[in-house]
């Protein structure tokens, strides 16, 4: 049907054509960064949406002059029609991820690392000690908590799988926002990198990550030690000043969207994406010489013999054929803390445009990691893709204006597809059905309540231990509690892990099959079957 709009509508159209305009030419970015390999596509993507929007401009205006035969479908502009007052009441949301963070920082007790910016997100908002992802892996776990649904219900276990293979139209979070009258941007890497992973249709605009290596040029010192098969430990000091790396170019360019879409007077969802801590650890020099190597501790060692006689689905990667040294180990430890606190300074540029723009009172921040990461513990493990606590249990803060626990902790259970109905709760918005999350809103006020018996995490395994990060043969599942960890490989066919965090929060001393704590096994075996659906 082809209704003529009303100029409310044509000037609405024109507004929000106005914001993608805004965002993408009056706000240049710093030089480019070219990875290896990368070739011409390493230029930021800039959103579909651009274009779509150009056109649907050019459809309504000929609409509007009486041209008829020209159809408005395809002009992808849900829920952008809300009226000011609508907007005034909406709370604008500011949703940060970084990739392979643990909690290495100052604010989760780490008395080395340097993270004075995240530090303070937790004093204004709330940090989360027991917070775990459902996949220790980017695109499983992104693919998890943006849908809010687990696991077993995505069928995205690995990096292989695509976003909607299984998916179909379910809507995801930014893309619920963006429905409900959002200004929905994403700048960095926020759902996995590559096509098939991101999801257009998510975002007003896109700006996707790039520069996954340093240049040769930038590089003043480096390192590639022997680490364990199937991922690179590579470092490097740069030369290139903050503003001038990707994540760098990240930070600065979600300012600006927040700063644009203020001016336009729309509420925003921005979620900003940082690839480091990830590996090639590479940042500048100046985040390196916060931690001299000779200051680094070493993991706590294991009991002779440990690392041999864990069960071989436990392991994520391959050992090397040599141990890593202690230098080599300080090395690695030393560069990771150096992203960690380089991540932390681009989150201050967040924060400082909050103060700037004068939104604390209209914004929720979230601050995740999308899975932990392992520094050299259990023996020798590196990297993610464990079911160990250093894998599964991520970083979580979040503020929201007007919490009455601001600045406390909460030692609660909470999961990573709990954020979905959390998000929307805070916001206002019809809670969607069928999501598998919990809303965490009211720990908001009272963090001491529980929400949840139990948090579930999964990892899949291949036959070939180079690649269980892109290959299922079969999953291992874990349940955490506030207590236990109870873990089974392939339904308990290739081994079972039990493992008291009273006595031994290192999860060291594999409990499983001891006649003292049968019930307790029992007891968790039915946990995780009722949970996750085995």
């Amino acid at each position: 049907m082809n209704a003529v709009p009303t100029r409310s509508t044509l000037f609405g159209y024109w507004y929000h054509f106005r914001i993608v305009r805004e965002i993408t030419v009056r706000c240049p970015l710093a030089p480019l960064w070219r990875g290896q390999g990368e070739g011409p596509g390493n230029m930021p993507v800039i959103s579909r949406t651009i274009l779509t929007l150009a056109l649907g401009l050019r459809r309504v205006c000929l609409v509007g002059a009486g041209l008829t035969g020209v159809c408005l479908v395809g002009v992808c502009l849900v829920g952008m029609g809300i009226t000011q007052a609508a907007q005034d009441k909406q709370l604008n949301v500011l949703f940060i991820v970084s990739d392979d963070m643990n909690n290495d920082l100052g604010c989760y007790g780490n008395p080395v690392v340097q993270s004075p910016h995240l530090d303070r997100l937790a004093r204004l908002g709330m940090r989360f000690d027991r917070a775990y992802c459902q996949v220790p892996l980017c695109n499983p776990s992104r693919v998890s908590f943006l849908s809010g649904l687990r696991p077993d219900k995505t069928q995205v276990y690995t990096l292989s799988e695509e976003t909607r293979s299984h998916l179909g139209d379910w809507v995801m979070l930014p893309e619920y926002f963006r429905h409900h009258g959002y200004f929905s941007a994403m700048v960095g890497k926020i759902y996995h990198t590559g096509e098939g992973h991101e999801d257009p249709r998510s975002w007003d605009f896109e700006q996707r990550e790039f520069g996954k290596r340093p240049p040769q040029d930038q590089i003043l010192k480096w390192g590639n030690p022997d680490g364990p098969g199937g991922h690179t430990t590579d470092w490097s000091w740069l030369k290139t000043a903050d503003r001038g790396t990707p994540d760098g170019i990240v930070a600065r360019k979600a300012a600006a969207v927040m700063e644009q879409s203020v001016r336009a007077g729309k509420p925003f969802f921005l979620g900003a994406g940082f690839r480091r801590p990830h590996a090639p650890y590479g940042v500048p020099k100046k985040y390196f010489d916060l931690y001299p190597v000779e200051s680094i501790q070493l993991p706590p060692e294991v009991p002779v013999g440990y690392y041999a006689r864990l069960l071989a689905a436990s392991i994520n990667y391959p050992a090397p054929d040599k141990p890593l040294s202690d230098l080599e180990q300080r090395e690695l430890i030393a560069a990771y803390y150096a992203c960690n606190s380089f991540v932390d300074a681009q989150v201050g540029v967040l924060l400082d445009a909050l103060d700037r723009l004068k939104l604390w009172d209209s914004t929720i921040v979230v601050y995740l990691g999308d899975h932990g990461y392992h520094l050299g513990d259990h023996g020798g493990f590196w990297h993610k893709l464990s079911l160990f606590e250093q894998s599964a249990r991520v970083p979580l803060i979040l503020y929201a204006p007007g919490m009455k626990a601001s600045g406390r902790a909460c030692a609660q259970l909470v999961e990573l597809i709990d954020l979905y109905p959390t998000l929307t709760s805070l916001c206002g918005l019809e809670q969607p059905r069928g999501l598998d999350g919990t809303n965490l809103a009211p720990l908001l006020a009272d963090p001491t309540q529980a929400v949840k018996e139990a948090a579930y995490s999964l990892v899949a395994r291949s036959e070939d231990p180079e690649k269980h990060a892109r290959e299922r043969a079969y999953l291992g599942r874990s349940v955490r509690t506030l207590r236990w960890r109870y873990t089974e490989w392939e339904q308990g066919q290739r081994g079972v892990e039990l493992y008291d965090h009273r006595h031994d929060p290192g999860e060291l001393v594999n409990l499983a099959g001891v006649p003292r704590y049968a019930e307790e096994e029992a007891r968790l075996k039915q946990l995780l079957k009722a949970g996750q659906g085995e």
